[in-house]
């Protein structure tokens, strides 16, 4: 029987280390491959076709939840498991609406990782208690408030990948080159987009984006790998 190969894409070393670790101790279950960013994510995914992809969400470059619709869009039948310390309840929704079934937080323990791995292997949606009892509240909030107010223009799947991008102080130039793109079609984005949004500066620019969580402010991370001792393993620890 051929392994269950397994991307995994997460920007801190340490927590694809921990990664790695617990799942490469799983019978039948083989990493096939690490990525650093949501572009290098899709990119692997690209050329590996792994059976499963673990994502982090606050990813540089390109974040997961427009990493994840990348992959999708290639190819809707993909398994794709978000591990993440996000607790929004809007990039949830929007992350299921894309086709993602599995969602769990990185303090949810090792155990449940391997769990929600288990349960896709088998083509079975999972998602951790906290994303339902969140997914809920925010809904009821927003039934409390009343009618939504009026919404922002959206912006496209290449002007997300541009502001991120600027955010992250990225030139027209460099982003021209992530992109593949001229850096006056770069700056061409930035114009439409300011434009479209009503802003009138990079800064205003990087507010709207962390506003609509396109980037990520995020606390530093620490990992707690799994530990072993006479052959075992503590699935109790925490991925945070």
């Amino acid at each position: 029987m051929s392994a269950f190969r397994i991307l995994l894409a997460d920007d801190h070393p340490l927590v694809r280390l921990g990664l790695c670790s617990l799942l490469g101790s799983h019978q039948g279950w083989e990493v096939c491959g690490e990525a650093v960013d949501g572009r290098d994510a899709v990119e692997k995914y690209l050329e590996l076709k792994p059976d499963l992809v673990i994502l982090d969400i606050g990813m540089p470059i390109l974040n997961g939840a427009d990493a994840a619709r990348q992959i999708l869009k290639d190819n809707p039948a993909q398994r794709i498991l978000i591990l993440t310390d996000i607790t929004s309840e809007k990039v949830i929704r929007d992350c299921l609406e894309a086709g993602v079934r599995g969602w769990i937080f990185k303090s949810d323990g090792t155990d449940e990782v391997t769990r929600a791995v288990e349960a896709l292997q088998q083509h079975v949606s999972l998602f951790g208690a906290r994303v339902s009892e969140l997914m809920m509240s925010k809904y009821l909030q927003r039934r409390d408030a009343g009618p939504d107010e009026a919404k922002m223009p959206q912006l496209s799947p290449r002007e997300r990948e541009v502001l991120q991008l600027l955010t992250e102080s990225k030139t027209s130039r460099e982003v021209g080159v992530i992109l593949n793109i001229s850096a006056k079609t770069a700056e061409t984005h930035r114009s439409n987009m300011m434009a479209k949004l009503r802003l009138h500066s990079i800064a205003e620019l990087v507010l709207y984006a962390v506003r609509n969580e396109i980037v990520f402010v995020q606390s530093p991370v620490t990992a707690s790998l799994p530990e072993r001792a006479n052959g075992t393993s503590a699935h109790t620890q925490s991925l945070n």
